[in-house]
């Protein structure tokens, strides 16, 4: 019965998004070859012709930057689903307080929404890994396959923000977040270069961020590499914070909503 109901709040996101869907379409398709032109071929042409490839093992800096890419749109899919829509069915629109007049729990908002954001996930990562094979840089089964890691990336941002925005009473805490949270990571969590590039002592703060572990983890799959670390603990870790998202959702869901 949970599971049903909070498949009725999925299937009503899918519905309004029948509405909607012509403003997200467009950069779906365009995002991903915009990145990869401009980064992947007009910058990477120049990295390649220094030492580029010796300082990435050997690959081109596509190939490098390709899955990376993959991993930062999951994240940033999954942190857009999870921050004004859900201010907007909290405090705006409040679209949440109608739902409670129904059979529909806080526990069914928080899943349904999550597994709304998953689809959307699907479809952007899927588009993304058919660009970027191709581009070239990877062949269409193993982009296919980094699709798994990038959507684990996508949810695990989004169940963690999801819960940080149930929190909040005003919206200026969400432009923080971008601003101090998933700019800087988008930045400095190996999606652009390797980590350790970067100095010494903030080398350990890359390493906790959970974008860090899902660019190692979609890069290894997409070249057919070994991650940094054994891939079941960059499984575990971005799995933990789906756990903790969820748990942090449901409670300030129904500390909001539940008068």
């Amino acid at each position: 019965m949970a599971a049903r109901t909070a498949f009725r709040v999925l299937e009503a996101h899918a519905v309004s998004y029948r509405h909607t869907w012509r403003g997200s379409v467009i950069t779906t398709f365009l995002n991903p070859v915009l990145y990869l032109a401009a980064m992947g071929i007009g910058l990477g042409t120049l990295v390649d012709r220094g030492a580029g490839e010796a300082t990435l093992e050997g690959i081109t800096y596509l190939a490098f930057l390709a899955p990376g890419l993959l991993a930062a749109t999951a994240m940033q899919t999954g942190t857009g689903d999870a921050s004004y829509p859900v201010m907007a069915g909290m405090k705006w629109i409040k679209t949440y307080h109608a739902a409670l007049s129904t059979p529909v729990r806080t526990r069914d908002i928080v899943l349904g929404h999550l597994g709304w954001v998953t689809v959307r996930l699907a479809l952007t990562t899927v588009v993304f890994a058919a660009v970027m094979s191709a581009f070239g840089a990877a062949p269409l089964g193993r982009a296919l396959l980094a699709v798994g890691p990038a959507m684990l990336t996508g949810i695990a941002f989004a169940a963690a923000v999801t819960g940080y925005t149930a929190a909040l009473e005003s919206e200026y805490g969400l432009s923080s977040l971008f601003r101090f949270g998933i700019v800087p990571m988008f930045l400095f969590s190996g999606t652009f270069f390797p980590i350790t590039q970067l100095p010494g002592w903030i080398q350990p703060v890359a390493y906790v961020t959970p974008l860090w572990h899902g660019v190692a983890l979609t890069r290894a799959t997409a070249l057919g590499q070994s991650p940094p670390w054994a891939a079941t603990s960059h499984v575990l870790y971005l799995l933990l914070w789906v756990a903790i998202g969820v748990a942090v959702s449901m409670y300030n869901f129904r500390r909001r909503l539940v008068k």
